[in-house]
């Protein structure tokens, strides 16, 4: 079972990314220092703002050109592995991460990734897609899902291995109102330390924690009352002088 995130479980020092562009260099994230403890904590920020790359962070997937990335204290640059081990990561683009035909065979594939003896594999499969709602579609191909049920699947391979720390890249972009519901129902009653980023303002202000990247850097952080109805307002009149970067 998931452990209890304790202090600082997910912590950025000093963290900076850097890529290649056509002029030189690119700076995705700038300076940043991070630490998440808390059960649930929301992403927000534009197109570009750097929510993508601070969520891969946490499980290897981009490296910090400056500075250190911990989960619960294992340093991600010197054991991705271990990193991995505890952080399950849900791309935005389903048809990124789903790669066997069916939900319950790409289910059963990361239950043997973890372990899980063959014969368990098919009944555990069936059972997580039958919490995220999907069980009647286990063995239709993933084509012929539409992009809501293919992001449940998603979730559920993820889901399935009981990582940690579960960070969902933007989870209801796909998602149909019903599919939603069930998604916010579902993640409200997980143990697991979740890191969402989203354009979705109404699950933004369930989380105890809101942060606000914009240019790459941390503009706003705090509780989702003060921190939403700023970025709304930022949104809608530009940003202040004082955080743009």
């Amino acid at each position: 079972m998931p452990s209890s995130p304790g202090a600082a479980a997910l912590v950025c020092s000093g963290v900076t990314v850097t890529a290649p562009s056509g002029s030189g260099e690119l700076t995705l994230l700038r300076d940043l220092d991070v630490s998440v403890s808390e059960r649930r904590a929301v992403v927000v920020g534009l197109n570009g703002s750097g929510k993508s790359t601070f969520l891969r962070l946490f499980n290897g997937l981009v490296r910090p050109s400056a500075g250190t990335v911990t989960v619960h204290g294992t340093d991600v640059a010197r054991d991705v592995r271990a990193a991995r081990r505890r952080v399950g990561f849900v791309f935005t683009d389903p048809l990124s991460q789903l790669v066997m035909p069916t939900p319950v065979e790409d289910v059963e594939l990361s239950l043997r990734g973890a372990g899980v003896p063959r014969g368990r594999r098919r009944g555990a499969a069936l059972e997580v897609l039958e919490r995220v709602g999907i069980a009647h579609r286990a063995e239709h191909s993933i084509y012929d899902l539409s992009g809501g049920e293919r992001q449940l699947a998603a979730f559920a391979a993820v889901l399935a291995v009981e990582p940690d720390v579960l960070v969902l890249d933007e989870p209801t972009t796909l998602l149909d109102l019903r599919n939603r519901g069930r998604l916010m129902e579902l993640l409200e009653g997980l143990p697991q330390q979740l890191l969402i980023s989203t354009h979705d303002l109404g699950l933004a202000a369930t989380a105890p924690r809101v942060l606000v990247l914009h240019g790459g850097e941390l503009v706003a952080d705090g509780p989702p009352r003060q921190v939403v109805t700023a970025y709304q307002g930022w949104c809608e009149h530009g940003f202040p002088q004082e955080v743009r970067p």
